[in-house]
């Protein structure tokens, strides 16, 4: 339980505020796009929340079946222009009601605007780099846009009881354990994607 309480005051808050600024609801198609450790966590909220169908976009096995444990119906491994014709074909042409940009790129956010329905949803919690957004297409887009950092403490409460209960398990996400000496490495295994999120222990 340790592990998963301690997501609560980072990713897992991250993530589950991903989902509140998209404005999530019961029975919704959701996408989130990217498969870190916040992204993963997105997964897990948007089903907390009650979406319907909640779609990963992954190139990564051992992500992938996290995504789909953590809730996910649908895994996309297209990405730009290729994924966002992969989820207009999967959503009948209109587009996702709410999407989770994870990852902070402009591709990424490119991505994520142009899965969006219009009057949907885009969050953006990956902290943008190198990200610049067309205002005209913007304005015909008809898409909100909702992100910044996430306000974790608003939310621990309720992520701490929902550990307590058993009802999530978030820990999941860290899958690499060193000791607290070790931090370059831990950072290291993360950047090479050879981890999702470590733990350092003293």
């Amino acid at each position: 339980m340790l592990a998963s309480l301690l997501t609560t005051s980072d990713v897992l808050g991250t993530g589950w505020f991903a989902a509140d600024a998209a404005h999530v609801k019961p029975g919704s198609t959701i996408v989130v796009v990217g498969d870190g450790a916040v992204g993963l966590l997105g997964v897990l909220s948007a089903k907390q929340m009650g979406a319907e169908r909640i779609i990963s976009m992954s190139r990564h096995e051992a992500r992938q079946e996290l995504a789909r444990a953590f809730g996910a119906t649908d895994i996309v491994a297209e990405r730009g222009d290729d994924g966002v014709a992969r989820i207009r074909d999967m959503t009948k042409g209109i587009g996702a009601d709410s999407v989770l940009e994870c990852v902070g790129t402009n591709e990424s956010m490119m991505q994520a605007i142009r899965s969006t329905r219009p009057g949907g949803h885009v969050s953006f919690v990956g902290v943008p780099h190198g990200v610049e957004l067309a205002g005209e297409e913007l304005f015909f887009s008809h898409v909100h846009l909702h992100g910044g950092p996430a306000p974790v403490r608003r939310y621990l409460p309720r992520l701490i009881q929902l550990v307590f209960d058993g009802a999530i398990d978030p820990g999941k996400v860290f899958d690499l354990t060193l000791p607290l000496e070790q931090v370059a490495e831990g950072y290291r295994a993360m950047d090479e994607r050879r981890a999702i999120k470590a733990l350092l222990q003293p």
